[in-house]
């Protein structure tokens, strides 16, 4: 039966094209300024993520300044370098070797915070679940990276920061919570497959393995329902030919 507010065809492929194509971008940024009209659009998208009791929680504060990035720069590199320490030996080495940041080299770098105060100490939703504003702050994230993907805009995810030294770089409040902190410019090429994956750092876990049915762990090892097979063949199609759905 046709429904009706299913896309068509070729509006849905893009959607898939976009998800499947995304990457953590680090060290592709080219210099080329993001024009302030594909950025409204980008922040927009984000704006319009889906948040728990529609409390929007998210505010989006935009670095272009030289200054800035370096002092924020000179904090990643600190928990850079304590990170490294917690590996054994041979992942150490592996991590020392891979890029984790475009701080200096991306035009734009976005912070991406949640206000847990805002419409007020109760919130739709969040009666029981104290971390949905966290979540939701999390949802504008993935809107607006998959926006850029869409405007052909490379976006990378610097997460290993100490929170307060970001905050105190950023002049961030001490209730204000940083979600994610975003590099974003346009770049020389995406790659095929996510870094991490390609490095051989850990590799694209089958979905077939982290579906269950019902209770927990009860999975479809034998891979006997039809929800299990559909699974399979499309990871199968994309791993090996870059088949997305359609």
């Amino acid at each position: 039966m046709e429904n009706q507010y299913a896309l068509a065809a070729a509006e849905r492929a893009a959607v898939y094209k976009t998800i499947f194509t995304r990457r953590d971008v680090r060290g592709q940024f080219l210099p080329q300024p993001v024009p302030d009209e594909v950025l409204a659009r980008i922040l927009l998208a984000a704006h319009h993520a889906p948040s728990v009791g529609f409390m929007q929680p998210w505010n989006f504060l935009l670095v272009r300044s030289p200054e800035v990035k370096a002092q924020v720069h000179a904090v990643f590199s600190k928990a850079h370098a304590e990170a490294a320490l917690m590996f054994a030996d041979e992942k150490r080495d592996a991590y020392q070797r891979l890029k984790l940041e475009g701080i200096l080299e991306a035009p734009i770098n976005l912070c991406i915070t949640c206000d847990r105060s805002r419409s007020g100490p109760v919130v739709l939703g969040r009666t029981h679940m104290k971390t949905m504003d966290l979540y939701s702050s999390v949802c504008a994230v993935q809107n607006l990276w998959l926006a850029a993907r869409a405007e052909g805009l490379g976006v990378g995810w610097v997460s290993i920061f100490d929170q307060a030294q970001l905050q105190a770089a950023l002049a961030i409040p001490s209730d204000i919570v940083p979600i994610a902190y975003l590099c974003i410019g346009y770049v020389s090429h995406f790659q095929t497959r996510p870094e991490l994956e390609t490095s051989g750092w850990l590799p694209r876990l089958p979905l077939a393995d982290l579906l269950y049915y019902d209770q927990w762990g009860q999975a479809d090892s034998a891979q006997t329902e039809p929800l299990t097979q559909n699974v399979v063949a499309l990871q199968s199609a994309l791993q090996t030919q870059d088949s997305y759905p359609r």
